[in-house]
């Protein structure tokens, strides 16, 4: 019988029974992935999405400036206006389309579970689904909708009125309508990226920005909505006087389809322009006029509405901060109710905005200055505590050279506070990135495991001289090393004060010093401080920084490496021991008992329950 085993038979076996081949398991797409609400990848899609979302609140407030004031007592549509802005809209569109379909794939917390800890992370995606469907889905349905391109190039033209006023009334009406739910949307996306994140900005300057262009949005919003009424009530003035001048006798009459550009070249619309008075009642910059603009004149009489889309965009965004900071208390309404409540809703949120924007660009811009404050306040008590303890003005410049240094080096920040309020691990691979390199120049230091080199970089502390300043001084006990990081440090010496002798070396950036304390601490048999050691005096010939350690610190480490050494050794020569033990034992038993040796030479043939054991250990 031929043996059918075969090494790898078991592992094919299994390899047989994967439902996926091996070879062909792929990454999962991340379509069919669900993500967690608090990931970074669902952090940075809603910060992208934000800044859509704002573009989108720009870009919806341009149809108001497509109707234009074409030719003498004519109005069109601005058609490369109508292209550049529904080609901007439509790849927005698409961002919003795509917010939809990522958030059926974001997981949520079930309600029920936040009482211990974050909560439980629902992951099914009909739970999922079911509900985004119950929620958001209907605001963000509503906000993606490309209801001004479809009306602007399919329904308008198929409609038996195609006129540039009808068209701007049905327009402006379905812009406004889904304004709603696109600014509705910003303040659920501003709460997640606020819980996620912290802020919406990070920074002070950001944060400025970030409400200054809300600011500027405002604007942009009350300026075209300015623009748009203004040609509005234009042309409620050529409707009004050619109802008027239908009751007249001559011919031909005027025709609301003579309003409209695309009758410009017609025959009738010229025999009609040489007799009518239609365009001259209702200009505004006529005197004798029976029309009231209001506050719409100036639209005409700056001839905004007739100018280039560049000059009338920044005419009116200008037009709308004016009266936002000025609470609309520059503008002449006339009696109509329409314009007294527009001016009303100018003057109630340029106030709100305004002050909101003065409370948070101040909030920010002090948060950039609070440490700079806090400076000037130091100074100022220490000018204060000097003149009351009448330092020498020598030792007073000193301390006020001291206190300027540190705010250049440091700004304000106490790098020692933010270390600590780091974790461990985090902390010990800072202090290990910053002060490895220069730990590892000291030959002994070199020749240590990095678990007491860490323990070196944690007990490492920064410190700042100024120029001129003795670190120390000839004589004085060696209390601590100096790694120098910045400037540089000159070493002198005496030698005691002997007649005649000086000898002096600059140390600088990468350097060290006080490396007499390493003798100190590797010589187990002194037990007292290190005030028996010589130093040299230490004056800063710069600005100097360095990091410092101590000589009680470099005391415990050289103790705790010299212990783990002895238990190191100990350990070893016990197993040595042990090995020695056991090969010299079973000659000592066989010389010593001749039935354990008698039984041996048997093989072992009794019952006795000894020989078990007995032939384990020898066998061993």
């Amino acid at each position: 019988m031929v043996n059918s085993f075969h090494p790898y038979a078991a592992a094919s076996a299994r390899f047989r029974q994967l439902s996926v081949p091996f070879n062909l398991r792929k990454k999962r797409a991340w379509w069919y992935e669900i993500f967690d609400p608090g990931s970074e990848t669902v952090s940075k899609w809603n910060h992208i999405f934000f800044v859509i979302c704002i573009i989108g609140l720009f870009l919806d407030p341009l149809y108001f400036f497509l109707p234009v004031i074409g030719g003498k007592g004519c109005m069109e549509i601005d058609v490369s206006l109508g292209i550049f802005v529904t080609f901007i809209r439509t790849i927005a569109d698409f961002f919003y389309i795509f917010h939809i379909v990522f958030k059926f794939r974001i997981a949520f917390i079930a309600p029920g579970s936040r009482v211990f800890g974050r909560g439980q992370l629902v992951k099914d995606p009909w739970a999922i689904a079911i509900r985004y469907l119950r929620k958001d889905f209907s605001i963000d349905l509503a906000a993606c909708l490309p209801l001004p391109q479809i009306m602007i190039w399919f329904v308008i033209p198929r409609t038996q009125n195609k006129t540039a006023a009808y068209a701007n009334h049905t327009l402006s009406l379905i812009v406004l309508l889904q304004y709603i739910p696109r600014f509705i949307q910003i303040f659920p996306l501003n709460q997640r990226i606020t819980k996620a994140t912290g802020a919406v900005a990070k920074t002070a300057w950001s944060g400025a920005v970030y409400n200054l262009i809300l600011f500027v949005l405002t604007a942009h919003i009350v300026g075209s909505s300015w623009y748009v009424l203004s040609i509005k009530r234009q042309y409620e003035c050529w409707k009004m006087e050619c109802d008027k001048e239908k009751n007249e006798t001559h011919s031909p009459s005027c025709n609301l389809k003579f309003l409209d550009c695309s009758s410009e070249e017609k025959p009738d619309r010229d025999a009609w322009m040489k007799n009518t008075k239609v365009v001259e009642n209702c200009d505004a910059i006529n005197d004798d006029k029976n029309f009231e603009f209001g506050m719409f004149a100036e639209a005409f009489t700056s001839e905004v509405a007739s100018a280039r889309f560049i000059d009338k965009y920044f005419y009116c965004l200008w037009w709308g901060m004016r009266n936002l900071c000025a609470y609309g208390q520059d503008i002449d309404t006339s009696p109509l109710i329409s314009e007294t409540s527009f001016c009303i809703a100018i003057a109630v949120i340029g106030l709100v905005l305004f002050s909101h924007l003065m409370s948070q660009m101040q909030t920010y811009l002090q948060s950039t200055t609070a440490r700079l404050e806090e400076w000037r306040v130091k100074r100022r008590d220490t000018e204060e505590w000097m003149r009351h303890r009448q330092l020498p003005p020598e030792l007073q410049e000193r301390v006020r050279r001291f206190v300027q240094y540190q705010w250049i080096a440091t700004r304000g920040v106490d790098e020692k506070a933010i270390l600590d309020s780091l974790p461990l691990d985090i902390r010990r691979q800072i202090q290990r990135h910053l002060c490895l390199a220069l730990v590892r120049r000291v030959p002994f230091f070199a020749q240590m495991d990095d678990q007491l080199l860490d323990a070196i970089c944690e007990r490492l502390k920064s410190s700042l001289n100024t120029r001129h300043t003795f670190i120390l001084r000839e004589g004085d006990p060696v209390n601590e090393m100096l790694f120098i990081i910045r400037g540089q440090l000159e070493s002198s010496t005496t030698d005691g004060g002997r007649t005649g002798f000086f000898n002096s070396i600059t140390l600088r950036a990468g350097d060290f010093c006080g490396e007499e304390l390493l003798t100190w601490a590797f010589n187990a048999f002194i037990q007292s401080k290190p005030s028996s050691l010589n130093s040299n005096t230490k004056n800063c010939s710069t600005l100097l920084g360095y990091y410092s350690h101590q000589w009680r610190d470099l005391g415990s480490l050289f103790h705790t490496s010299c212990v783990e050494a002895l238990q190191k050794r100990e350990e070893s020569w016990h197993w040595d021991l042990i090995r020695e033990e056991v090969v010299l034992l079973p000659h000592i038993v066989l010389d010593q008992d001749p039935d354990y040796k008698h039984e041996i030479n048997n093989g072992g043939d009794d019952d006795d329950d000894d020989s078990g054991p007995s032939t384990s250990f020898i066998t061993a």
